[in-house]
């Protein structure tokens, strides 16, 4: 699949996924990503990547806009949110004096704010290497969780690309034991995100 980025109100966005299943039919008649694979290793090397090759070219994206799906105990499921701010859950070097999620010796809060231009909900968004499901929600400070967006924006800080996320939520609050379950509402969910997608270019032109 070819990566580039799209011309919406003027800017440059580039658009990043985890996988295949979330790119549904609404969101491949909209723009083609640039998919990283699941996880914060994946995302963070793909997207660090996809920056330098465009740095290189002098073709850096306005806006890189990470979307896709999410869990939660406290966002319904189905609806869409823009991430306010990403957390990373993974990291704790407590033991030696420093604030749980964050990175030693980098400089950034355990909150990463993110750009909000559109006019949705907003939601705090926790990133890690593990499924949530169940009791699990209780251990985490964010309204919903996913495994990519935190090391998609370290990426984009280390080119200082600004970056905003969407999520649909997929599942939770409770057990989720099999990936049928993250599955069930993938169609809704690319459905309802290319409906956000389309507020993009009116939303970027205004702030132009």
């Amino acid at each position: 699949m070819t990566t580039g980025c799209e011309t919406m109100g003027g800017r440059r966005v580039l658009f990043v996924m985890a996988v295949e299943a979330e790119y549904g039919p609404h969101l491949r008649a909209r723009f083609t990503p640039l998919l990283t694979g699941v996880g914060p290793v994946e995302a963070a090397l793909a997207t660090g990547m996809a920056l330098q090759d465009m740095e290189r070219q002098r073709a850096l994206p306005d806006l890189l806009v990470c979307l896709g799906s999410a869990g939660s105990r406290l966002c319904p499921l189905g609806d869409i949110f823009q991430v306010a701010s990403v957390s990373w859950r993974d990291m704790d070097a407590s033991r030696l004096g420093f604030t749980r999620g964050v990175t030693p010796f980098i400089d950034h809060p355990v909150d990463l704010p993110l750009a909000t231009p559109l006019a949705l909900p907003l939601a705090r968004l926790s990133t890690g290497a593990n499924i949530v499901g169940g009791a699990d929600y209780a251990t985490i400070d964010a309204d919903m969780v996913d495994m990519e967006t935190f090391a998609v924006a370290r990426a984009c800080a280390r080119f200082d690309v600004p970056l905003m996320g969407l999520r649909g939520i997929s599942d939770g609050p409770g057990e989720l034991d099999h990936i049928h379950g993250w599955m069930e509402l993938l169609d809704l969910l690319d459905e309802r995100l290319a409906a956000a997608v389309d507020l993009l270019p009116e939303a970027l032109a205004r702030a132009a």
